[in-house]
């Protein structure tokens, strides 16, 4: 049996709330709903990295977010 992973089927254009840049994401429909329901987004949708799930969850993207977190 070959287990074919769901493709990436709809893009997110989401907009960071501290720079108001654009960051679009491929994901699974099937899979965002998941994480809508209360699924981990880290669970929901193992594919994204460490940047696609923080804008998601925080609504912040990559840069400002290591800016708020820098020494």
């Amino acid at each position: 049996m070959i287990a074919l992973a769901h493709p990436k089927n709809m893009r997110l254009a989401v907009s960071c709330v501290a720079c108001g840049g654009l960051v679009t994401i491929a994901v699974n429909a099937y899979d965002l709903q998941k994480w809508i329901a209360g699924e981990y987004v880290q669970d929901a949708m193992p594919y994204l990295n460490a940047d696609e799930r923080e804008i998601l969850i925080s609504g912040h993207c990559g840069p400002c977010f290591d800016v708020m977190f820098s020494e």
